[in-house]
């Protein structure tokens, strides 16, 4: 790839001089923080950079879930966070879906509000569950005007046919996404705000320099007035002393199941297994819970210790007595920490960053865009 200074006079006048802002990172947080750039600054110059020719983090690799907070996941937040920050977080996720849903369109993001289940299995009791499941929708309702949005499904197993399921905890407004849609749909607001966009370039570092930003990349050096750090789960090597890693996420993807009868999305073990139906498919991911410290990782490959589970559950309990055949598998990063809170802040007098979506870009990625633009 040609270095900056073997540009065209026209090339480096049209895209990286005289810039306003340059955003790290193109997934649904960069696009987002962009367009309200835009929508703040009418007349600034605006430029995306992506090390991948596409977005290499989970913008493009995660499940489509349109998801703000499973029976099962919410329990045990709150046995481990302060009530009011659990319920903030659930918010924020609920707020932020409806705000992609208004930024993007539904049509655009194929938006199918089939519902959720919490899958319990036959070794786990659910009496617990059970007994918070007032407590959750009295809070739900709060936040949401929404009544009655938690239920038991004692015929979940049946419905679907599943293994080794003993009941399910219904979540009546969530629902399913095509996140190669909606990513498609950003592109095309880039385009229409006048945004500019490039891929292949990794930036290595942002420096504060004399009330600008100094861009140090893969092909050469340039400067802008400001910039925005949003990699999410690639964020460490620009926050080394924050709390946040990257975690990795990987996912099979079956071949197209006649008469396939699974229509929702599924969670299982407070999320840590997840699928989904997609055009006559199962989208299974998950189980990165068998091996933490290994998916602490920014490598994306598939390893054969989570594939291997993956094929298991979806032989004994998604698809028990179904032949199927795995498709495509994949991986993608997160960025996760003790908190589900996403950072979202200044580092520098010029430099703003906005990352750790805590596995919820779907549903808070486009609302920290928006607060990121707020920074400036």
């Amino acid at each position: 790839m040609l270095k900056l200074n073997a540009l065209s006079y026209w090339e480096r006048n049209s895209y990286f001089e005289g810039l306003d802002f340059v955003i790290v990172g193109a997934g649904i947080v960069g696009c987002s923080t962009a367009i309200h750039l835009r929508k703040k600054y009418p007349d600034a110059k605006i430029l995306i950079l992506e090390r991948g020719y596409l977005p290499m983090g989970a913008s493009t690799k995660n499940a489509g879930f349109a998801c703000f907070g499973s029976v099962t996941e919410l329990c045990d937040d709150l046995k481990k966070m302060p009530e009011p920050e659990v319920w903030l977080t659930v918010q924020k996720r609920y707020e932020g879906l409806i705000y992609l849903q208004e930024l993007i369109g539904r049509e655009n993001l194929d938006f199918q509000q089939n519902g959720s289940w919490d899958l319990i299995d036959g070794k786990t009791d659910p009496a617990p569950y059970r007994g918070q499941l007032d407590y959750l929708n009295e809070q739900i309702g709060e936040l949401t005007g929404e009544m009655n949005v938690y239920s038991e499904d004692l015929g979940v197993q049946q419905r679907f046919g599943f293994g080794d399921v003993k009941t399910g905890f219904y979540n009546r407004l969530e629902a399913q996404i095509d996140t190669g849609k909606m990513m498609l749909r950003f592109a095309a607001l880039l385009s229409e705000h006048k945004i500019l966009h490039l891929s292949g370039i990794e930036v290595i570092d942002l420096v504060q320099q004399n009330g600008s930003v100094q861009v140090q990349t893969s092909v050469g050096e340039f400067k802008a007035s400001n910039a925005c750090i949003c990699v999410n789960g690639f964020a460490k090597r620009f926050l080394p002393n924050d709390d946040i890693q990257p975690a990795r996420a990987q996912v099979l993807i079956t071949k197209p199941i006649e008469n396939l009868h699974i229509k929702g999305t599924f969670h299982y073990q407070m999320g840590y297994y997840y699928f989904r139906n997609i055009h006559n498919r199962i989208l299974f991911g998950g189980a990165r819970n068998l091996a933490f410290e290994a998916e602490t990782t920014e490598t994306l490959e598939n390893t054969e210790l989570i594939t291997n589970e993956l094929k298991s559950k979806l032989k004994t309990m998604i698809l028990p007595g179904t032949p199927f055949e795995v498709d495509y598998t994949w991986a993608g990063i997160m960025g996760v920490g003790q908190t589900k809170k996403p950072i979202i802040r200044k580092i520098s007098d010029n430099i703003a960053i906005g990352v750790r979506m805590g596995g919820m870009g779907v549903a808070i990625g486009s609302m920290v865009g928006k607060e990121n633009a707020e920074l400036f």
